[in-house]
């Protein structure tokens, strides 16, 4: 695991890690046991390997591990719930080529983060600071409150530079209050510059920034060895609105339209790149580019609201230490299209082991790394009547027949590992196009805008995904782009999961198998011609009367880690669970398949406003590995309780159409029919992996 080196570690007399030997990283924040039982139950690491790596003896690391069991937090296997930000934390490292990520535990909503990010930063950043060091610090909520928790401490020769102009603004996290209290707190020498942030014009800006005592201020800002910054989003209630730096009429300017973070008063765009407008020319302060050639460089920013400006300024490589909250984290990974087991992420399971090391599974394949690539060839070789890849991105998977001048498109898309979805649901009559992610990971932007502009018929693209923050976010900058080239897109999210959030909080509910009725009756309706707003319209609806509940009894195991991405033991079954391993209502003994088919159709029933003589379609999915034989059986008792209700049964499909690679268990989605939905469904349609009507 490799790591920016903070403290060193040694064999003491306490027998604890000390300075002077090995780099401790700085998520164990000096506590080996953590690190001794990571090495041993994540990594599978031997006794020996792990001395190696800690840089005490063998005997030291018996030791730790001896107490890390007693303490419980290595056990037979390793809980992840004392681990999952750790895990968190290496994934964005991996992607983002950072040199550290510091993850904090997530608490509910986003309430006291700043604080919380705040103070993790101090501690961060007083184990990196050396005496002689030059720090420089931007401004924002989350740098004063480093500000304030940090120290206090004596560091010699240390000086605090500010990176930006000044300003006068009544609020209490100005760049002049940052820099300050940083230094005081520190006992260092304060360099503040003497200018406003934004000046009325860029011959003003050239004259001041040629003056030599602000010259020499910034020429000692570029020669820093460390720079410490929030990132800002560009949200109506974001920081860069309420500081009083930027005028609401300046970020009027149509550049701006495509700003989505701020970093030390700079804005940028989604994919990370420097916005350009008047106002740039006009900020006193550093540019993006020499804040990217300081070597260190640590971000401290999260929550909820700034998860595109976070990755936005990832993606720019802005900063190579990052510190945030679990959430915020997770969302990126999502957002980012990164393959990762959800369950281990949650912390809400445990990683298996037997002996110490990871049980693993088994799978065909070949080097995962190009898994989606080749499952993708394998598809379009098997059905090339039906799909095509586009030859500049293949991830944007086209339909032969469907897409047509003046019909409305149909883009769909999501995570890999669902197949038949959502690939499989490309096509005549249903989708048009499919951008397709990594496994269970959203797709990035890129993708779905090659695939609306690929399909675009001039009336119109309608999109169509599961509701997950990383489908939501990308496809939401995917139709912000396709209306830069005056594609009017629309987006409706599938809510299906009647076991993911209550009744009301309908919004914030998953999609999953009941996308199969949802897709098909929104492609027949742009198949018929139908306006935009019409097959707006009908989508909408068969959203609402769609429920899904599933069941789980045995996890999946990703590709990249083979690995089982949750824990349930032999005898026990989870009604709920999500199809990436998301945690369900309730884990209880396994029980009969008429008992626990009963479960579910009584969880849909309390919802779906069915009464005698209504009529449903049925649709009786395996997650996986969950055979035909007991997806019929499951299949008879659901008639049976539907006959017994006097509900009329229009058409049963019963197979795989949305999986979790190889999980065990099943779902049932009953959708509730007028004569338009059934009209609808039974249009025929004619895709890869299934023929109807």
């Amino acid at each position: 695991m490799a790591s920016l080196t903070t403290s060193t570690a040694r064999k003491s007399a306490s027998g604890r890690p000390s300075i002077g030997a090995t780099p401790v990283p700085l998520p164990f924040r000096d506590d080996p046991l953590l690190w001794a039982g990571w090495l041993y139950a994540r990594d599978g690491m031997t006794q020996n390997e792990i001395a190696k790596a800690m840089g005490v003896s063998r005997a030291t690391v018996n030791g730790y591990l001896a107490e890390a069991r007693t303490r419980g937090i290595v056990t037979l296997s390793m809980e992840t719930s004392r681990l999952s930000e750790l895990m968190i934390a290496q994934a964005m490292k991996d992607r983002f080529h950072l040199s550290d990520c510091i993850v904090i535990p997530s608490a509910e909503g986003d309430s006291g983060l700043d604080e919380r990010l705040g103070e993790t930063g101090a501690r961060v950043l007083q184990r990196l600071i050396r005496p002689g060091d030059m720090l420089g610090i931007a401004w924002g909520r989350t740098m004063i409150a480093l500000a304030r928790r940090i120290g206090p401490g004596q560091v010699p020769d240390l000086s605090v530079i500010q990176l930006t102009g000044g300003t006068s603004a009544p609020v209490d996290f100005t760049p002049e209050l940052c820099a300050s209290q940083l230094a005081t707190a520190l006992g260092a020498r304060s360099i503040n510059i003497t200018a406003p942030a934004v000046v009325s014009s860029a011959a003003v800006r050239d004259i001041l920034m040629n003056e030599p005592q602000l010259r020499e201020q910034f020429d000692m800002a570029r020669r820093a060895d460390k720079v410490v910054f929030g990132i800002c989003s560009t949200r109506p209630d974001s920081t860069i609105h309420a500081s009083g730096l930027v005028r609401q009429e300046e970020l009027a300017h149509p550049a701006f339209h495509r700003a989505t973070a701020v970093v030390a008063g700079r804005f940028i765009d989604d994919r990370g790149v420097p916005v350009r407008a008047p106002l740039d020319a006009r900020t006193i302060g550093l540019t993006l580019e020499e804040i990217s050639r300081i070597k260190v460089r640590i971000a401290v920013a999260g929550g909820s609201r700034k998860v595109p400006a976070i990755l936005a300024a990832l993606r720019g490589g802005y900063a190579n230490i990052l510190i945030t909250d679990a959430a915020t984290a997770h969302s990126i990974l999502q957002a980012e299209g990164v393959p990762e087991s959800l369950g281990a992420l949650r912390g809400t399971r445990r990683t298996q082991l037997q002996g110490g090391n990871p049980v693993k599974t088994k799978k065909l394949i070949n080097d995962p790394k190009n898994i989606i690539e080749e499952m993708l060839d394998g598809i379009v070789k098997a059905h090339p009547r039906h799909v095509r890849q586009l030859e500049d991105s293949p991830r944007s998977v086209i339909a032969v027949d469907g897409p047509r001048k003046d019909k409305v498109a149909i883009v769909i898309g999501g995570g890999s590992g669902h197949e038949p979805s959502f690939v499989g649901f490309v096509g005549k009559g249903i989708a048009d196009a499919c951008a397709i992610g990594n496994v269970f990971a959203s797709p990035p932007p890129d993708p779905i805008l090659e695939c609306t502009k690929a399909v675009d018929g001039g009336a119109g693209v309608l999109y169509m995904y599961g509701n997950y923050a990383g489908d939501v976010m990308n496809f939401d900058m995917a139709a912000e782009m396709a209306a830069m080239e005056d594609i009017e897109v629309r987006t409706v999210l599938s809510t299906d999961d009647v076991a993911s959030a209550p009744l009301d909080q309908k919004e914030k509910r998953r999609g999953v198998a009941g996308n199969f009725f949802i897709f098909k009756i929104a492609g027949a309706a742009a198949d018929r011609m139908w306006s935009l707003d019409e097959c707006e319209r009908v989508a909408r609806k068969a959203n609402d009367n769609t429920f899904t509940v599933g069941v789980a009894l045995a996890p999946c195991s990703l590709p990249q880690t083979l690995r089982h991405n949750f824990d349930i033991g032999p005898d026990e079954m989870e009604i709920g669970m999500g199809i990436h391993g998301e945690p369900g209502v309730t884990r209880e003994p396994l029980r009969t398949a008429d008992e626990v088919t009963d479960d579910m159709l009584e969880r849909i029933f309390a919802e779906m406003p069915a009464k005698k003589g209504s009529k449903v379609a049925v649709l009786v999915n395996s997650l996986g590995s969950t055979p035909l034989m007991e997806l019929y059986v499951i299949n008879r008792r659901v008639r049976e309780r539907l006959d017994r209700k006097g509900i009329d049964v229009h058409a049963t499909w019963v197979g795989t159409y949305c999986s979790s690679l190889e999980m065990a268990g099943m779902s049932v989605t009953l959708i509730l029919l007028d004569d338009e939905l059934t009209e609808l469904l039974d249009h025929p349609c004619d895709c890869a992996m299934f023929r109807a009507g």
